[in-house]
């Protein structure tokens, strides 16, 4: 049922909305030296305000809700958090947190002038991000999830071409058109909703929605549209050379958080707008194109002969194991239970973890003056705590316990079994398997050799920043999993009504 009122608390996902707006309002009004300083506030605001929303959802056991101006759906709109909501609001002010303090010393205005483009721009569109990011999680209606969407898109592709650099400009256009197209694609699936129910609100569609060529027109297209989006194969050769070409810093962002997005739109389709109409058939088409995105991905990544780019296949590789995550809690409600909460650990580890492994590829290329693997010998003495981090984040993308990646692939892998559909187990074993290959290609010539001389300085709190973020994705493996009961408060749909 929509919500009667506001519940208590509510007024925290507005917060979460006006923090990082009014960060970009000063900053264009200020300019750019201003916005290097509002930075730290924003980290601040932004995680103290994630951790209030992550405590009330843990305490009340149910879901937030904001409702706008007091106006009910289908007339009004409200703002939700589940207990999903908040893990993602919580490792988004983590993450963006830390990548802001990385970026502080990249992007700063140099002593002497009044201002610059460059920091401007990065934290105006840091800050663009961090909003899109936070409508998505916190939104309750299929349009204006499409409205911060956009938002997020339109912030995250000038990070690609940031630095002007052709290659750069030419992978921001392909990233641009892919996500257009994207876009006009779930435009057109939430107008065919919309004709065929009068509403977009997702509580009420998960209650009228009804089997027939127009629902099932409008679930094709806007899975198709969401799917190139989040860079699942064979919708996936923007990814690399977007994400691989961008500076470090905005690699992180897009690659840890962006295309997350989209994957967390898929799960409000699948799970909480078609609880009445899941589809065995579908469901086991992304599971199919998760395993492929996961061999694909990672073979791809042990043939790459620089460093970010084998990062970047990486990511396209990690991305399969979250679909992996549809045909066993929509097949197997016996397993969904497992499913569910190893998939969105997963989400949650990868976010760390990758963020940490593209700045520390970035400290490498800047002290090195490349990224070539061929040319990695005796980095790990030169940059200690860069490679321990790029390390750890790696072998929590193994599995290798006990981080959070091991946790997330073990209740994956176990919850297959159980739900008697074992070949996903094998696809996430060799998946770890290929992982530890392209991993060993890294780190072994970088522990052997003597130190190379460093063309640049990197400052030690940037190395702190990116072992930080490391940590998180193996500390998350210490939770007990009773705590990962927040992932499952508030669930709407019917294949996850049985969660804890």
């Amino acid at each position: 049922m929509p919500p009667a009122a506001t519940t208590a608390g509510g007024f925290l996902l507005v917060l979460a909305l006006l923090v990082p707006l009014a960060g970009i309002l000063l900053a264009l009004a200020a300019g750019g030296r201003a916005a290097e300083r509002l930075a730290p506030a924003a980290i601040a605001a932004g995680l103290a305000l994630a951790l209030a929303v992550t405590v009330v959802v843990l305490r009340t056991d149910a879901a937030l809700v904001y409702v706008l101006g007091g106006w009910r759906p289908p007339l009004g709109l409200a703002l939700r958090a589940d207990g999903l909501s908040a893990a993602m609001l919580l490792t988004t002010a983590v993450v963006m947190g830390g990548i802001g303090l990385f970026a502080q010393d990249d992007y700063r205005t140099p002593a002497g002038m009044a201002e610059a483009r460059l920091p401007l721009s990065f934290w105006t569109l840091w800050l663009g991000v961090w909003l899109g990011l936070n409508a998505v999680f916190v939104g309750d209606d299929l349009f204006n999830l499409f409205v911060a969407l956009e938002l997020l898109t339109f912030s995250a592709v000038p990070l690609v071409c940031l630095d002007g650099r052709p290659e750069t400009l030419s992978a921001a256009l392909r990233y641009l058109l892919v996500a257009l197209l994207g876009s006009v694609l779930y435009l057109l699936g939430a107008a065919l909703l919309y004709g065929a129910h009068g509403t977009l609100d997702i509580p009420l569609l998960a209650r009228l929605i009804r089997p027939g060529p127009a629902v099932w027109a409008a679930m094709v297209l806007m899975t198709v549209g969401l799917l190139a989006k989040a860079a699942l194969f064979p919708l996936h050769m923007w990814l690399p050379p977007a994400h691989a070409g961008a500076p470090p810093a905005a690699s992180a962002v897009l690659s840890a958080l962006v295309v997350k997005a989209s994957f967390f739109l898929l799960v409000r389709l699948w799970v909480d707008v078609m609880p009445a109409m899941q589809e065995a058939r579908a469901a086991q088409l992304l599971g199919v194109l998760g395993v492929a995105a996961i061999l694909h991905g990672s073979v791809l990544a042990m043939r790459q002969a620089r460093l970010k780019l084998l990062v970047a296949y990486s990511t396209v590789a990690q991305i399969g194991y979250l679909f992996l995550i549809f045909p066993i809690v929509l097949t197997s409600p016996a397993a969904g239970v497992s499913a569910w909460i190893g998939g969105m650990v997963q989400l949650v580890s990868h976010a760390c973890a990758k963020a940490a492994m593209f700045m520390a590829a970035g400290l490498v290329a800047r002290t090195l003056g490349h990224d070539r693997i061929a040319g990695l010998d005796g980095i790990g003495r030169a940059l200690p705590l860069t490679v321990l981090a790029f390390a750890l984040g790696g072998l929590s993308l193994m599995g290798v316990p006990p981080s959070g990646g091991f946790i997330a692939k073990w209740l994956l892998a176990v919850a297959a079994v159980e739900g008697g559909q074992w070949w996903w187990a094998l696809a996430i074993l060799l998946g770890g398997l290929l992982t530890g290959g392209y991993l060993f290609r890294v780190l072994a010539p970088a522990m052997v050799g003597a130190p190379p001389v460093p063309v640049a300085a990197v400052p030690r709190r940037q190395e702190l920043v990116v072992l930080a973020l490391a940590l998180c994705s193996v500390l998350l493996g210490f939770l007990p999993l009773g705590s990962l009961h927040l992932l499952a408060v508030g669930r709407l749909g019917g294949a996850a009504a049985g969660l804890p």
